[in-house]
């Protein structure tokens, strides 16, 4: 299969948006600044923010897969594990708020970006099937 410019999908820049905001929130809310260790961490919230930063890389990674794939089966298991880190990247934000974080405009803001997000991610994975 020749190769796919990424930056011309939409959603593929939409889930790097997602990115680059819960890194910016996960930085901001992290005990632990250096993001590269907080998988070593025992804070919750540390745990939390990681898996935040991990899910969302996640999403443009299978983005990419599924898009240079031609195995419908590869597209398909790929928009079903974005489907599932959707739903976690909601969980997160619902976790740090009963951690106690009070910027809740932030965390509000991720939520707003994952809806949109979603909203593409449903039309990209139709435009799949056929």
């Amino acid at each position: 299969m020749p190769y796919k410019n990424l930056s011309k999908i939409p959603i593929y820049r939409k889930s790097l948006d997602l990115l680059m905001i819960s890194r910016e929130i996960a930085s901001y809310l992290s005990y632990n600044k250096d993001l590269l260790k907080l998988y070593q961490s025992n804070s919750l919230r540390d745990i939390m923010v990681n898996s935040l930063l991990t899910d969302s890389i996640l999403i443009s990674q299978q983005i990419a897969e599924a898009e240079r794939s031609e195995s419908h089966a590869v597209r398909m298991r790929s928009a079903t594990f974005i489907n599932v880190i959707i739903r976690n990247i909601n969980s997160y934000c619902i976790g740090l708020e009963k951690d106690g974080v009070k910027e809740k405009e932030y965390l509000n803001l991720l939520k707003s970006e994952v809806k949109t997000f979603r909203r593409m991610y449903k039309v990209w994975r139709r435009s799949m099937r056929s």
